[in-house]
């Protein structure tokens, strides 16, 4: 494969490099199919003869499939195509209303096993439960003065033995101190916090979320098996009832291989114009 064209004066003319040339073949056979889900890819020896390049370029190639999170290198310098999980939805308005109104007679779910459609039984929960004082930025998320004091809640989420989301949420704990709401044993709690919200007398009125994309921390990627080169959602959430904001989640970490966020918004038409 050669790396270079000419123009129609003659003069060479640079193309796309090989070893993006091969990494583009290679892509368009792990979308279409012809190397599945845990298959491996050829070996670099076999790729270089087929396409006449060194194994150092088919390296570089590999090394880009690695970085979008396509393959992963396993013993053996085997190839391996990741078994990509299939997309979660994230529809903002109807997942918070699923939770406001979750009833104690109704099936046990929260938005996160709704998201996945996955049964109760398949939900886990790790958690860690500590009172902190509110740094400066959750001091201006909440809304309050310096120095009140929160408990701070570290949540992994899975699906059966597949961590899939973390988040670290607060809440004041004058709000809560001394309910079961403070209780680590009492998670996960059906209708999750919008129903522990709604059962110490604060419904929510309203939810907000900011969202960004970044890479993961070394952290989050140990915990969550998040593959090379993939990013993550960043979403910081704050729930507030009659004014007053009752819980800042700062923040919830979604691998987005893993996520669709998917927002529906319902638009008031205009009033009409008099005649």
């Amino acid at each position: 494969m050669d790396d270079s064209v000419s123009d129609e004066g003659g003069h060479p003319m640079t193309e796309h490099p090989a070893y993006l040339r091969v990494a583009d073949e290679l892509r368009a056979g792990i979308r279409d199919g012809t190397y599945a889900p845990g298959s491996h890819l050829p070996s670099q020896r076999a790729l270089a003869a087929q396409y006449g390049l060194s194994e150092i370029v088919i390296r570089a190639a590999f090394a880009v499939l690695r970085n979008e999170g396509l393959v992963t290198t396993q013993a053996r310098s085997r190839t391996v195509v990741r078994d990509r999980p299939p997309m979660r939805l994230r529809i903002a308005t109807e997942r918070y209303q699923r939770e406001l109104h979750h009833a104690s007679s109704d099936e046990p779910e929260t938005s996160f096993t709704a998201d996945r459609r996955i049964p109760w039984e398949q939900y886990r929960l790790d958690r860690t439960f500590r009172e902190v004082e509110a740094t400066p930025e959750l001091t201006a998320l909440f809304e309050v003065e310096p120095g009140t004091m929160l408990l701070e809640r570290r949540f992994v989420f899975s699906a059966g033995d597949d961590p899939q989301q973390m988040s670290h949420t607060y809440l004041p704990l004058e709000l809560v101190a001394g309910t079961p709401v403070a209780d680590p044993a009492n998670e996960p709690w059906p209708g999750g916090t919008p129903a522990q919200l709604a059962s110490l007398g604060h419904p929510l009125s309203r939810v907000e979320e900011s969202i960004k994309a970044r890479m993961p921390t070394p952290e989050e990627i140990e915990t969550l098996h998040i593959a090379p080169g993939v990013p993550v959602f960043s979403i910081t959430r704050r729930m507030i009832s009659r004014g007053r904001v009752l819980e800042v989640a700062a923040d919830i970490v979604i691998p987005a291989d893993q996520a669709i966020l998917d927002y529906a918004i319902d638009l008031q038409a205009p009033p009409s114009s008099p005649e």
